[in-house]
């Protein structure tokens, strides 16, 4: 902290107010910089800068989070993430040598450890070692990554499927592709980042509808839709943040009445919507070949790592001979393609899985209500947010709630507005209606005390008044 803070300075009462008001003027300030008279607009100016080549140190933007570590410290507030976990994550998980109740874990049928998806990695351990050691266009291809593509398809019902290394990289690379200069790319306002990077790359015009707002998506495609050449319209299966899910029918008589490409992110709802897991078009009954783009990770249900698109083959030809990030990364792990395949497998054969994280995540929301905490727009599915409203009560919340043994971890901004703060809480399969009604309860418990004690960013922004 002392390159932020004056000589032999700690951040005590005497720093209070430079702190607040650093963090009251947010990130925006901290990146601005105002073009030199005469230069173009959108020209940075460096002239007056000091070089410092390769001090990273000296970002503003690291400065910033190094404001906002002194002002946590200066309140007392512990880092909630990076905390390192012992053992498989599953309901529960081992943290500094004690046993918590997991709700921070992404194996939302319980399938990461299974005994046939460990035997099928070690198998591909065997039989081709850690690493593809090569792009599959190259030399890295091995029957396991097309045994994954293939039952990723028959398990989306579409021709064919490509897998990659990365959830994040296969939207940044697939929408970067994709789309160009002359096109429309609009996203829901909850959309994920790896989207966003995507439509970014691309160079594609883009628009955001109000999360949820079908209406004000046709009324932009009303508006817009001629002026460009091909429009791709971007939604989560289940939202991340919020756990709610999109109207598939409503979102496919749009892109149809448009001529738009829709694309459909399923990181959070594969394994979790529809009878046997099969996502957003399972649960709604439509064909799911009337989605263009089926996206989705394997690092959740999948109990695995890397991401997927699933579609038509000749769109899973091209991206296979040209997208960026497949032809120019290594081809996925074998020992994780395989353990992936397995995982498909038994998530189709073992539908009483899907059907025990569906009890589970109403009995959650239901019990959440109950308690007066705000849920946010939960469908109560894989994902139930508990809204606190301020990013330094989450934080606070996360960490009493640690103490009392529930691992639950905090959304806090810029990933989310400030006053949508929150507890992200991830529902599976294999959690018992005892860890969950525990779990609301101290979470209803230590929530009201934070409340009466008044912690939070507004409680510090006060305490500074009063010390000046």
């Amino acid at each position: 902290m002392s390159d932020d803070l004056p000589a032999g300075a700690k951040p005590d009462q005497s720093n209070r107010k430079a702190l607040v008001k650093s963090l009251r003027a947010g990130h925006k300030a901290a990146r601005e910089r105002r073009p030199e008279a005469g230069a173009p607009a959108d020209a940075p100016s460096f002239a007056s800068a000091p070089v410092r080549a390769f001090d990273f140190s000296q970002l503003p933007q690291l400065r910033q989070l190094r404001m906002h570590r002194a002002a946590a410290d200066m309140i007392g507030l512990e880092n909630p993430f990076f905390r390192s976990h012992d053992g498989i994550a599953g309901p529960t998980t081992m943290i500094d040598g004690a046993v918590h109740d997991n709700f921070s874990s992404y194996n939302y049928l319980g399938l990461n450890g299974h005994p046939e998806v460990r035997a099928a990695a070690e198998k591909a351990l065997t039989d081709y070692g850690t690493s593809a050691s090569a792009s599959r266009v190259v030399a890295g291809e091995r029957p396991v990554h097309r045994e994954l593509e293939d039952a990723l398809a028959e398990l989306y019902g579409t021709e064919d499927a490509v897998v990659m290394v990365s959830g994040h990289a296969t939207n940044v690379t697939t929408i970067g592709h994709l789309m160009g200069s002359n096109d429309l790319i609009i996203v829901d306002a909850l959309i994920h980042n790896s989207v966003s990077e995507g439509a970014r790359l691309s160079h594609a015009t883009r628009l955001t509808f109000p999360h949820g707002d079908l209406d004000a998506l046709e009324a932009m495609l009303v508006r817009h839709r001629h002026n460009y050449e091909h429009v791709l319209i971007v939604v989560e299966g289940i939202y991340s943040m919020d756990g709610d899910f999109p109207d598939l029918p409503r979102l496919l008589s749009l892109k149809s009445n448009f001529d738009c490409w829709l694309m459909v992110d399923e990181a959070h709802a594969l394994g979790v919507l529809g009878k046997s897991g099969r996502g957003l078009a399972e649960h709604f009954g439509v064909d799911p070949n009337s989605v263009e783009m089926w996206m989705g990770t394997l690092s959740k249900t999948l109990a695995s790592c890397g991401g997927y698109i699933a579609g038509s083959k000749a769109l899973c030809d091209y991206l296979r001979a040209s997208a960026p990030g497949f032809v120019f990364s290594v081809g996925l792990s074998p020992v994780l393609a395989a353990a992936a395949t397995a995982c498909c497998r038994i998530m189709i054969r073992e539908p009483e899985r899907v059907a025990r994280l569906a009890d589970n995540g109403r009995l959650f929301l239901e019990k959440a209500r109950a308690a007066g905490l705000d849920t946010g727009p939960s469908a109560g599915l894989s994902v139930v947010p508990v809204i606190v409203g301020d990013s330094i009560g989450a934080a606070s919340l996360s960490n009493r709630l640690l103490k009392r043994g529930v691992n639950a971890l905090p959304i806090i901004f810029p990933a989310v507005a400030e006053k949508s703060a929150r507890i992200r809480f991830f529902i599976t399969s294999e959690h018992t209606p005892e860890q969950i009604e525990r779990a609301v309860a101290v979470t209803a418990e230590e929530l009201a005390a934070i409340r009466a004690d008044n912690v939070g960013f507004g409680s510090l922004v006060e305490s500074a008044r009063r010390k000046d």
